[in-house]
């Protein structure tokens, strides 16, 4: 009787399972997907919060140089030490670049001494032109143009005529020799063209220097004069006479002359800027 029992229990038990399994393939599950993590929505569909951005691997920026425009290589004429310059025609077409006194005059460029001048001449009785640059040494460059670096308190030792230098090799140190000395130190930057030391007005300025000093010290150390310079040699010829600052005699028109660095504008109260008058010397000779 008992065991009747148990076979009837367990073909109920059977026919119950065989019901509530559903039919399928063989190897093919029959049950309900698994809903994914986050109660079924997916990174994709969640485009209201995007993830971070992560950038690609590559590799470090490449520095791309300024564009060459000439075969010559040019260094500023003022090494380690902080200048400034007016970037404007001051009497004669040249720059006073304002620097502690003993800083660095270097070559601006490849070339050979050309004129050293070891004494400090001037007097202000006398007031010859070849001598108003104090002691100064001149480069002609490989590119063909004259420098001239005046001014100087000393020059450096073994600089002499015909003496080859590099870009960037000591010259000798701003000062405030020749009629600068009652200036603060400078100093005188000309660029001209090579001419016999006859013509000493020449070598003291003729083209005008400050687009190059601005290019040099800004990163691009292949801007050059030489074109600028050539045009100008053959517009005013070889040896150009003299016409600014040539005697030594006091000129009938007083010359105003720059004895301090440039200043800062100021501004009034109203915004509107107005230029800190210029240090002026009425009467007296020009710098340079």
């Amino acid at each position: 009787m008992r065991s009747g029992r148990l076979a009837a229990l367990a073909g109920a038990s059977f026919i119950v399972a065989s019901c509530g399994a559903p039919a399928g393939v063989a190897g093919v599950s029959t049950l309900p997907p698994t809903p994914p993590p986050g109660g079924g929505i997916t990174a994709a569909a969640d485009d209201t919060r995007p993830g971070p951005v992560v950038p690609p691997p590559g590799d470090e920026p490449v520095r791309v140089p300024p564009p060459k425009a000439s075969p010559y290589t040019y260094v500023f004429p003022v090494k380690g030490c902080k200048t400034s310059y007016a970037r404007k025609l001051l009497v004669l077409p040249k720059t006073t670049i304002w620097a502690k006194k003993g800083c660095a005059f270097v070559s601006p460029v490849d070339g050979v001494v050309q004129e050293v001048n070891l004494n400090n001449l001037w007097t202000p009785s006398t007031d010859r032109g070849p001598d108003r640059e104090g002691r100064f040494v001149t480069v002609k460059g490989e590119d063909g143009v004259l420098y001239l670096g005046g001014h100087l308190d000393s020059v450096e030792e073994g600089i002499t005529p015909g003496t080859k230098v590099k870009a960037g090799q000591l010259l000798g140190r701003v000062g405030n020799s020749g009629n600068a000395r009652d200036t603060a130190s400078n100093l005188y930057f000309a660029i001209s063209w090579p001419v016999s030391s006859q013509y000493w007005w020449v070598r003291r300025g003729i083209v005008p220097p400050w687009p190059y000093l601005d290019a040099w010290d800004d990163g691009n150390p292949t801007v050059s004069p030489r074109q600028e310079m050539l045009k100008l040699r053959k517009r005013l010829g070889e040896t150009p006479p003299c016409t600014k600052l040539c005697t030594s005699n006091q000129p009938t028109t007083p010359t105003p002359r720059q004895t301090q660095p440039p200043k800062k504008k100021k501004k009034k109260n109203n915004n509107n800027e107005i230029p800190t008058p210029i240090p002026i010397d009425i009467g007296a000779k020009s710098s340079g």
